[in-house]
This record gives structure tokens, C-alpha cells and sequence, in this order.
């Protein structure tokens, strides 16, 4: 068997792998976001069960920081309580981000992860089966119900030789993005091999495993080796390393070779993250922002390759630079052997050990400018500004053209390239990382006025009626369904009032017209609600009484979390793309009964007078959840 194979197999409890059927498999480790974790945890707290059933749960804080009211405080006093109460670990706001320190103290070769957010396969740089879901499938999980998902193919990345001069991980990632596209992943693991990975350390690793998600990707996953047993011995965690790799002659469903000596420098222009082009195609194109961090390439190796690029030298007068570590711990590494005062004395901006401008909780670029980022993502106005020009790029060329004030290829203005050895022992200090208490019946949840009542959904109608309330294009995103930054983040766990923000970034007026008319249909192109893990994205939109979303595709984690919250989620064709328009009536007068006994689903479009059938492509288990009005349904009624 291949790696991803071995561990699904080791943790399957349903379903036989055979690519395209569902499976269920057993969970060992879950983690949580504060901006997803407070309706994860009212999810779970609904479900009734004592304690959390995973080895291992820990609720980070890292994404609503900025605490510009209550909110956002609130809920993280709501997460502590929580954690305590029910037997998971609390990860303090100023830990770091979550993906970056669980790879740092938690993950384990050959575990199990499932996480509400879409980069935690972040974790797979060591050889762990890490998957990104919804709030409701990791309450699931933490009740002990097994994660399901169909069954995906496993490709097989061979990367062959050295990296060149100033050539990183990021460029590998961005090279499979250029050649796959955003949706060149779906239904797929890659599971990466060859001789190039010799030289590849973890962290390094981790940048491409965290961004397979905007491949759209189940996971990415690498083989446990001599590089992974370095860095869990350098993280005091020797003990839990173990080899692991595909066997020998394991076959894969297909393979992609990258020649690591041909890449260069790479980058990702607006407004996707597979709009990439070689950085030389773009040379000399003024810069006003540069931004370093996020959850991914915020390690102590990526900080300290920054810190020795800037060193001595001066930001160009241009240019903003913000710098936000991903961990404490790599804050404190930076701090102690003077790199840090490097990056300040070079004029970079310090940020907080959190999510930062990533998800558009502060540092909006300036109005026009070109906004450089080591990021995963440059959605249309995910910065927080609207008509944003985001490029995504490795942290050699963001120091370099922080320097020089244009885009600028590293190879022509850096010199000798520098390589940054992981070092033999990382500071370890996990005092801010929470215990759960040891009397969990004395804890008293504590609740904000501003953590509502989870809302809920009766189950389906026979007959479901409603108007097409929008009609969007192709690769629409969960930020372009429900909007983050800091205005909208700390209503997360207020669903009546984020609800009014649903869409609004296509069409202001979609909440108030859901309202008129009762809730209604949504009709999507290929590969919508690409992006981030947010059942918001679903949440809202049933909360408004959107019955039903008709796409041409569906990314991966969208298209569960609609089933999650009893929207039904159906594959069209083209020619009724075509056809349909904003305002049409449909109704779908035998739903129930097609759901049951069919895989299609009878449709009539009666502003046009015709009819055709939509494919739900529901598994036997998604039908029960459809049924019953969502997964929260499904599992109260199973218990």
C-alpha cells in the first residue's frame, strides 16, 4: 500500500477503499480555531456527550486577535471554559497560530487529524493523515462519531534532485499550483517522494502540505523519515517518531514528477492562488506592502532566512513591512539570538504570533497598491481591502523586494544564496498551552452575550419550493460567500447577525432579498466555495432558508458542510447553467421521495416551463442527514 493507504487503513471503521465509495475512519487527534471553534463547541456541547473521545483535542486562539470590543474576548473566555470542562487543551491567544504550533508539539506520524480549518493538513509534513472539515464534522469527531469522506485517489508527487539559488518549498507548491489549478486536487491526497526530499526538512514540508488545500486537495501527506525524526527529537519528542512510507512497489492513481533543479522563483499574481508566472515575468513592478507570516512559511527557518536577508540593510521608504511569527516559540528563538532586533532595526512591523492579515484582521493594503505576501491566499478582498492586487510569493523574494521597493527575483539581487540548517533543539516552553481541569463537573462555561443559541433546521419538506435568489460564476469562494476581516470574524458565533453579511460582497441586498421571499435556491459554476473550512459559509445561508445550491461543481469541504446543515447540494450541466437566471421559480415537487430511491432529483424551472434533473450524488448516509434536516439531526437522532 501507499502511505495515505496504511493509515487509512489502520483507522477504518466503515466503508471499504475503494476510490469513490465513502468511508468512515476512526480520529485521533482534533483541533479547533477560535474564529470556527465557538460554534464547533456549541455544536458539540448539543450533542450531549461528557468529554471529548479523540486521544487528543486542543482549541487554539489565533485567528480573532484584534479585539476591538467584546466579541472576540468573549468567546475566548467561552473556548477556555469549554476546553476545560470537556477534556481538551487550550492554546492561549499569543501561542501562535494553530496549524504551526500543532506541527511544533502535537502531531504524530501515522495519526489521524481532522481540524475546522482548511489548512491543517499542514501537519501531514510528518506523516500524518491530516484533514481540513467543518465545525459540525469536528464536533462530530470529538463525540467519537468517525470522520466519513469519500474514498480519494492518491497521487503520487515525485520530486526528483536540489532545489537551485533561491529557490524554496514554496516554489514546489506554487509549481503544482500552476500546472494542477485550484481545482486540480479535488478528491485526490498527494503523497510526495523521490530523492528530492532528502534535503527537504519539515517545516520546509509543512509549507507545501498546508497549501495542497488550495489544490482543493482531501490532504497532502510525507513520509516519516530521518528528517521527521530530527525535528520531533529537536521538539523533545523523539519518542513518538516512527518510519513511515508507501511500500516499495505500492501503486499509486497517478504520478507527477517535479525536476526541483529546473524550478525558479515563482509567484502567484491576483487575484488566485494559481495565477502563477516566474517572478522575472514581473520584475520592476512597484511595491507598496510586504507581508511575512501567516500559517504558512512563519517558522523559526522562514523568520531567520528573512532576518539574515535584511540584516544591516534598510526596507525601501515605499514599502510597509509586517512580520508575524507563526509560533511563540519561534518568537522567542528569533528574540534570544538577536535576529529579531535585525528584522525591527531593518523597519519590519512586528506582529502578533496569530493569523494576522492573512484573513484580513488588520494590515489592509493602501488603496492601488501591490501587496506582496507569503500567504496561502490572495482571494479577491480578502486582505480587507476591496480591489486589492495580492501576490503570493516565498519569503526570499518578499525580503528582497522589501528591500528594493519593486517585485524584484531573488537570483538577480541577493547574491550567494543563504540556507538556514534547522537547528538541533527548539526552545520548548508549553505554558501556554492549557491542561484540561482535573474536575471537569466544577467548570462553568462561560458565555458572552454574543455566543447566540446554534440554530436549527427542521427536517426536509416533500415538495421544496423558492426563487433563485443569485447567480454566480465559477470558483467562488467561502469569503465571497460569508466574508471575513475584522469587522465580520467576531460575529462568528452570533449566526442572526452574520447572516446579514451572506453574499454581500456579490450582492448587497442577497440577505434582505432571502428574507422577502422566504429563503430560496443558489446557482453556482464549476468549483464553488472553493477556500477556507467555514460552515458559516453554509450555516448563514440556511439560516436565511436557502434550500437548496445548484453548481456545476463543488469544492470538497463546502459541499459537506452544505449536507452538514441540510442544504442539498446539486451537480448541473451546462445547458441548465445556461438557462436559469436570477428570479426563476423552481420547484422540486417529488424531493423526498427522488432522494430516497434515486440519485437525481426531478426539477422544474417554472418561469422558464421546462424541466430537467439535478444529480445529488448522495451517499446512502448523506441522504439520512438530508432527510432529517442536517448532520446535528442525524447524530442526535443516532446516539
Amino acid at each position: 500500500m501507499n502511505l495515505a493507504q496504511k493509515i487509512i487503513s489502520a483507522h477504518l471503521v466503515a466503508g471499504e477503499m475503494i476510490h469513490g465509495a465513502e468511508i468512515g475512519i476512526r480520529i485521533d487527534q482534533s483541533l479547533t480555531q477560535d474564529a470556527t471553534g465557538t460554534m464547533a463547541y456549541l455544536e458539540f456541547e448539543a450533542m450531549g456527550v461528557e468529554k471529548v473521545r479523540t486521544r487528543l483535542s486542543v482549541s487554539y486562539v489565533d485567528h480573532n486577535i484584534l479585539q476591538t470590543g467584546f466579541e472576540n474576548a468573549d468567546d475566548h473566555r467561552f473556548l477556555q471554559s469549554m476546553a476545560a470542562r470537556y477534556s481538551a487543551y487550550f492554546s492561549r491567544p499569543g501561542n501562535g497560530i494553530c496549524h504551526q504550533v500543532h506541527l511544533e508539539r502535537f502531531a504524530r506520524p501515522g495519526e489521524t487529524l481532522i481540524g475546522s480549518d482548511s489548512h491543517t493538513p499542514n501537519a501531514g509534513a510528518v506523516g500524518m493523515l491530516a484533514i481540513g472539515a467543518g465545525g459540525l464534522d469536528v464536533a462530530a469527531s470529538m463525540a467519537g462519531e468517525p470522520f466519513y469522506m469519500i474514498m480519494p485517489k492518491v497521487v503520487n508527487v515525485r520530486l526528483k534532485g536540489r532545489l537551485g539559488p533561491w529557490t524554496s518549498a514554496k516554489d514546489i507548491i506554487l509549481e503544482l499550483l500552476r500546472r494542477l489549478s485550484v481545482k486540480g486536487g479535488v478528491g485526490k491526497v498527494f503523497e510526495y517522494s523521490g530523492d528530492g526530499l532528502g534535503i527537504l526538512t519539515v517545516p520546509e514540508r509543512a509549507t507545501i502540505a498546508n497549501m495542497g488545500a488550495e489544490l482543493g486537495a482531501t490532504t497532502s501527506i510525507f513520509p516519516s523519515d530521518e528528517q521527521t525524526r530530527l525535528f520531533l527529537k529537536a521538539q523533545g519528542r523523539e519518542a513518538e517518531w516512527m518510519p513511515m512510507a508507501a511500500d516499495d512497489d505500492a501503486g499509486h492513481d497517478d504520478e507527477i514528477q517535479i525536476t526541483l533543479d529546473a524550478l525558479e522563483p515563482l509567484l502567484a499574481r491576483p487575484s488566485n492562488p494559481d495565477n502563477v508566472v516566474p517572478v522575472r515575468e514581473c520584475v520592476g513592478t512597484p511595491v507598496g506592502q510586504v507581508c511575512i507570516g501567516s500559517c504558512v512559511n512563519s517558522s523559526y527557518m522562514d523568520l531567520m532566512l528573512v532576518a539574515r536577508i535584511l540584516k544591516g540593510k534598510k526596507i525601501h521608504p515605499d514599502v510597509s513591512l509586517t512580520v508575524n511569527p507563526g509560533s511563540r516559540q519561534s518568537f522567542m528563538m528569533i528574540a534570544k539570538n538577536g535576529l529579531l532586533s535585525d528584522l525591527i532595526s531593518a523597519g519590519a512591523r512586528i506582529l502578533e504570533c496569530a493569523c494576522g492579515p492573512c484573513i484580513g484582521m488588520g494590515q489592509a493594503p493602501a488603496t492601488g497598491i501591490v501587496s506582496l505576501r507569503t500567504f496561502n491566499r490572495n482571494f479577491p478582498g480578502r486582505s480587507g481591502t476591496a480591489g486589492d492586487r495580492v501576490y503570493l510569493c516565498s519569503p526570499a523574494t518578499a525580503a528582497a523586494s522589501a528591500l528594493t521597493g519593486v517585485i524584484t527575483n531573488p537570483r538577480d539581487f541577493l547574491g550567494r544564496p543563504i540556507r538556514i540548517k534547522m537547528p538541533e533543539e527548539f526552545l520548548v516552553d508549553d505554558s501556554m498551552i492549557i491542561p484540561p481541569s482535573k474536575e471537569p463537573e466544577k467548570v462553568q462555561i462561560i458565555r458572552g452575550p454574543n455566543i447566540k443559541p446554534l440554530p436549527k433546521r427542521a427536517p426536509i419538506e416533500d415538495v421544496i419550493r423558492g426563487i433563485v435568489l443569485l447567480k454566480t460564476g465559477d470558483n467562488i469562494t467561502t469569503d465571497d460567500i460569508m466574508p471575513a476581516g475584522a469587522k465580520i470574524l467576531p460575529l462568528r458565533s452570533n449566526i442572526p447577525a452574520i447572516s446579514e453579511y451572506t453574499f454581500t460582497k456579490i450582492d448587497p441586498r442577497f440577505p434582505l432579498k432571502a428574507k422577502e421571499h422566504g429563503g430560496g435556491i443558489i446557482i453556482g459554476g464549476s468549483n464553488y466555495g472553493q477556500g477556507s473550512s467555514r460552515e458559516h459559509a453554509a450555516l448563514a445561508p440556511m439560516y436565511l432558508g436557502v434550500k437548496a445550491v445548484l453548481a456545476r461543481s463543488f469544492a470538497r469541504i463546502h459541499r459537506d458542510n452544505l449536507i452538514n446543515f441540510g442544504i442539498i447540494p446539486f451537480v448541473i450541466k451546462d445547458d441548465v447553467y445556461n438557462t436559469s437566471d436570477e428570479g426563476d421559480a423552481f420547484e422540486f415537487p417529488s424531493v423526498v421521495e427522488d432522494i430516497k430511491t434515486r440519485n437525481v432529483v426531478r426539477v422544474v424551472n417554472k418561469t422558464k416551463g421546462i424541466s430537467f434533473d439535478a444529480v445529488h450524488n448522495l451517499t446512502q448516509r448523506q441522504r439520512e442527514i438530508i432527510l432529517c434536516g442536517g448532520l446535528l439531526n442525524y447524530v442526535k437522532r443516532h446516539a
